[in-house]
């Protein structure tokens, strides 16, 4: 008799999708969309949301004319309004063959899950507000893609993708983000999240690419607590899941700090070299609550309200 599969874990349990359902993403400056979103934009234009006043000059749009006030104050002055845009939201997940860590009995701490979460609320958040929203993962052997889309209607088709997401190969994350800078139609607000064991560790020439194409940038970037503090020590046989390439180590309690201060020294690194370039980054380890990052993070770093 064949064993029964256990259910795929929840990416998005109720009690979370509620507190994400009043938020927003928000980038720097709003992107021109191709049609009429349920964000504010901070050109003025057409529609009936009152943005402020100014005074009339010969020319103006006199049903833009505010009477009531002209009856009051006897002075002409012409409404403002604020224009409505969509933002095209972009989702890139490393699928490589490294966040599939660690083992599937640890599976609520496993960054390719915890990253699947993280990937399915900033998708709920931005499919609520009606954004144009496109879904990459990036791996050996290619990248999958769910997209472009928009509007809640669309977001069990967008967990699915996500759901149906395996990890595989190695992924050169400079070389994917150089070629999605140059497919992506429209730039916009573009999320990575990686656990950036890139290829040769490579990235730059990648987010420099989608900078120069006009995107706005965020590095998520995760870690399983076992790569930010190892709970092992001893003689040990270490095997890259990627490459499969082995390295004899021993451990004891000053090779661990050696290795923790270099950890903090590649994360300050990347925080460094994101903030140069007017990019965002976020490090994350896996014992920490995922929706911490949208609900609280993001927030304080105005990329979500």
């Amino acid at each position: 008799m064949a064993q029964e599969r256990a259910p795929a874990p929840a990416l998005l349990p109720e009690a979370i999708r509620r507190r994400l359902e009043p938020l927003m993403l928000v980038a720097r400056k709003v992107r021109a969309g191709a049609i009429k979103g349920d964000r504010r934009s901070i050109k003025r234009g057409s529609s009936i949301e009152f943005a402020d006043y100014r005074n009339y000059v010969a020319g103006d749009d006199l049903r833009q004319l505010d009477w009531n006030i002209y009856a009051r104050l006897e002075r002409p002055y012409i409404k403002l309004l604020e224009d409505e845009e969509d933002l095209a939201v972009h989702l890139i997940l490393d699928a490589s063959a490294s966040m599939d860590f660690p083992p599937e009995s640890e599976a609520d701490q496993r960054k390719l899950l915890y990253a699947k979460r993280i990937l399915a609320g900033l998708a709920y958040v931005s499919l609520t507000s009606n954004d144009r929203l496109v879904l990459t993962a990036v791996r050996g052997g290619g990248a999958a893609t769910f997209g472009p889309t928009r509007g809640r209607a669309r977001g069990i088709a967008a967990l699915r993708f996500i759901q149906e997401i395996a990890a595989a190969g190695i992924t050169d994350l400079d070389a994917a983000l150089a070629d999605y800078a140059l497919r992506a139609r429209r730039p916009g607000l573009t999320l990575v999240i990686s656990d950036m064991f890139s290829y040769e560790g490579r990235y730059l020439d990648g987010l420099n690419a989608l900078l120069s194409r006009g995107h706005e940038v965020a590095f998520i970037h995760v870690l399983a607590p076992e790569e930010v503090r190892p709970p092992v020590t001893g003689d040990l046989s270490l095997i890259d899941v990627e490459t499969e390439a082995k390295q004899e180590v021993t451990l004891d309690g000053v090779m661990l700090g050696i290795y923790q201060r270099r950890v903090n020294a590649w994360r300050d690194e990347i925080r460094d070299e994101c903030m140069r370039r007017g990019a965002r980054y976020f490090p994350l380890v896996t014992d920490r609550p995922w929706e911490r990052l949208i609900l609280s993070d993001m927030r304080r770093a105005g990329l979500v309200k």
